[in-house]
């Protein structure tokens, strides 16, 4: 098959490439590079500050176009898979429905179906915006306001998602959240594909033994960072290793390359990512692959998805539950003689369900099915 990918997030569609290419498939990425991750991609659309840096990228966008032409399958990074707005968007997305087979949509960030899912009161208990019936955190806040949050229920933003979903072909859902959030718009139009880790290039690390100190490690994104919820985890970190300072080390990274962050990583015992998810994400599935334990979200929601029934290695937190972080990595350092084997159950799960074949099959057999249909 040849596919192309438009748009990334967090190397998603830059690894599924590199693992359909060793599967014999022709395998294109035309993306930023995910901003600060600089991840691979072959055509670079990196959108530069300032308005020569806008006109220099619709120029890139403009001379890439005709390189775009001619796949069997496009997978689009969300409905706004490029830095422009909508209606420029739209035009693109033409361009490339006319000049293509099949065009997919990959469901990995806010949209308006994932937005009004998380409003609707009974998709989710919690999420990104609501707890329970109240406003999470980010809600009202500057990040909040400096991504224009407010702009997922405006009337241009809804005909731009309208458009889109009317014109896809399908969408292949790599959370949970948005396979639960997209499966009533779409029905079957929707499959689940998971986060592809590629787990051979992940040096695994297993402990052999209780550790003297618990290394906890903390990657933050500087704009998101509430509504990641890692000022939460972040203050619970501090907090238990100010309970536990003899036996616990902390190490805080912020908006690095996607090499550098896995590497400082590496020599952790324990990370801690998303709060308000449902589902362990890119960095908790890296980290896992090389031995680390995730403090994370893995609702039972998501594993009966997966249909794991035995091996359930996540250190779930929730944030409907008062001190809930602050007692699970106190747990977790009481009980630190049981690293080893979680790291190992760790690794476990994500070679089972997150490897980059496993993925990108499930990717290819949803690809065929639509191929297959007139």
């Amino acid at each position: 098959m040849k596919i192309l990918f438009a748009g990334d997030a967090s190397n998603l569609h830059n690894c599924l490439a590199q693992q359909l290419r060793q599967m014999g498939h022709e395998a294109t990425v035309a993306s930023d590079g995910s901003r600060w991750m600089n991840t691979h991609r072959d055509i670079n659309l990196l959108r530069r500050p300032g308005k020569l840096g806008a006109l220099r990228y619709l120029m890139d966008i403009k001379r890439a176009l005709p390189q775009m032409t001619g796949y069997d399958i496009v997978e689009i990074a969300s409905p706004i898979f490029l830095r422009l707005k909508p209606h420029r968007v739209a035009r693109v997305f033409d361009y490339l429905k006319a000049h293509n087979t099949r065009i997919v949509l990959s469901a990995l960030a806010t949209d308006v179906v994932y937005y009004d899912a998380c409003h609707d009161g009974h998709t989710f208990r919690y999420s990104d915006y609501m707890l329970g019936d109240e406003p999470s955190p980010y809600v009202g806040s500057s990040e909040y306001i400096a991504n224009q949050q407010d702009n997922w229920h405006q009337p241009f933003m809804r005909e731009h998602s309208d458009h889109i979903l009317e014109g896809i072909d399908g969408a292949v859902a790599c959370l949970y959240e948005y396979y639960a959030a997209y499966r009533p718009v779409l029905g079957d139009r929707v499959a689940y594909g998971g986060i592809p880790i590629d787990t051979q290039s992940l040096e695994y690390r297993p402990l052999t033994e209780a550790p003297d100190k618990v290394r906890l490690f903390i990657g933050i994104q500087r704009d998101r960072h509430v509504i990641k919820g890692t000022d939460k985890m972040l203050a619970a970190m501090k907090r238990v290793h100010d309970r536990y300072p003899g036996i616990t080390e902390l190490e805080v990274v912020e908006n690095l390359p996607y090499d550098e962050y896995t590497r400082r990583m590496r020599d952790s015992h324990v990370i801690l990512d998303q709060l308000y998810s449902y589902t362990p994400g890119t960095n908790a599935l890296i980290a896992m692959a090389q031995g680390l334990v995730a403090v994370s979200g893995a609702e039972q929601e998501y594993y009966d998805l997966i249909g794991e029934k035995a091996n359930m290695p996540i250190i779930n937190v929730s944030p409907l539950v008062e001190g809930d972080i602050d007692h699970k990595l106190s747990w977790i350092v009481e009980h630190r003689d049981q690293l080893p084997q979680m790291a190992r159950a760790s690794r476990a799960f994500v070679e089972k369900h997150n490897a980059s074949p496993v993925v990108a099959q499930r990717y290819l057999d949803f690809w065929k099915s639509l191929l297959a249909t007139q």
